[in-house]
């Protein structure tokens, strides 16, 4: 008996939580861009304006010079791989990380009509993808590690040159030497699990891909993105632009930057709540609260009236008893005058 006591009193949670989120979910469409986009963007401006500060420190970042790092001769074994181009350029990546996603939000707007979804997760993943590439930006310029194909960079003519101390003398095109001290960590790889990891916790909670019941499908599509982001840093180390480690590190960092700017604004995917923002549930109490509210004061007025009503009535009824008490006395002094 203990033990179906437990397994009712647990179904029966679970039975609430999933009818309170059809609830809440019926709810949806009664704040759109039009009615409550302008108050949303002000509330969070400052955080919009931090995002036009992170673009000017990752422009800044880009043009000064990385640290250039001793490079021996005996360094040069590990350096020489061909100078290829990249199989997925540079430009490429805020397509598939940025705008990719973005068109998903907009996808998820349409159909449910929540503007706080919408806007906490364009702000979300544009946070996600610009602190990724200002950290990344940094350490690569700390590190100054030399890529894969440092060798063709430095000497493109195949004659290389070292000073007395046994470092290198490079002859090359200074920005193809300047980008090659950027090995560590990949921009790329980090880039692309910062955007697509992002996409990746976004729908794990639209789907509801861990609500205990099984749908294997939901996690293909919880896994997509992130595939498509190591594909991309597995072409980093093929084109050997990249070392493995720069790879792992880049994806590593991109990824846990994904997930604390999505806790910022999301609940965790396998939570009873986490297919909306924190700002819609907040919302939905403050109407609850406004509600239970009115109706308090509703019902408060209706017993005052309902007092007062019976006051009057009350007051009506002693005026007739004092009227008709009245009329009694006055007969019987007629009465009695009469007599005599």
């Amino acid at each position: 008996m203990p033990s179906w006591n437990t397994g009712f009193l647990s179904w029966s949670e679970n039975f609430c939580n999933s009818f309170q989120c059809r609830m809440r979910e019926v709810q949806l469409g009664s704040h759109t861009v039009r009615s409550h986009g302008v108050k949303v963007a002000r509330t969070h401006m400052h955080d919009w304006l931090i995002l036009l500060l992170l673009v000017v420190i990752e422009v800044v970042l880009y043009i000064i010079h990385p640290f250039y790092r001793f490079v021996g001769k005996d360094m040069m074994e590990d350096l020489k791989y061909p100078l290829k181009s990249n199989t997925v350029p540079g430009w490429a990546v805020p397509v598939y990380a940025v705008l990719l996603p973005m068109m998903i939000f907009l996808l998820v707007y349409i159909r449910r009509r929540d503007v706080y979804d919408l806007h906490h997760a364009i702000l979300g993943l544009l946070f996600s993808v610009l602190v990724t590439a200002v950290i990344t930006e940094s350490i690569k310029n700390a590190v100054g590690r030399p890529r894969p194909d440092f060798f063709w960079r430095c000497f493109p003519d195949g004659k290389d040159a070292y000073d007395k101390w046994g470092n290198v003398i490079c002859h090359g095109d200074k920005s193809v030497i300047k980008e090659g001290h950027k090995s560590f960590p990949s921009g790329h790889t980090s880039g692309s699990f910062a955007g697509l990891g992002f996409l990746s916790l976004y729908l794990s909670g639209k789907v509801k891909a861990f609500d205990h019941r099984g749908h294997v499908a939901k996690l293909c599509i919880v896994f997509l993105p992130l595939l498509v982001a190591s594909l991309v840093g597995i072409s980093r180390v093929d084109d050997y632009w990249h070392h493995w480690q720069d790879v792992f590190a880049g994806g590593l960092l991109g990824l846990v930057v994904a997930t604390f700017c999505y806790l910022q604004f999301f609940p965790p995917p396998y939570q009873a709540d986490g297919w909306g923002p924190y700002a819609y549930f907040q919302v939905l109490e403050e109407s609850l609260v406004s509600t239970q509210a009115t109706n308090v004061e509703n019902q408060q007025d209706a017993t005052a009236e309902e007092v007062q009503m019976a006051n009057q009535e009350e007051e009506r009824s002693d005026n007739v008893g004092m009227h008709l008490a009245c009329n009694a006395s006055s007969t019987l002094e007629d009465m009695e005058s009469g007599k005599r």
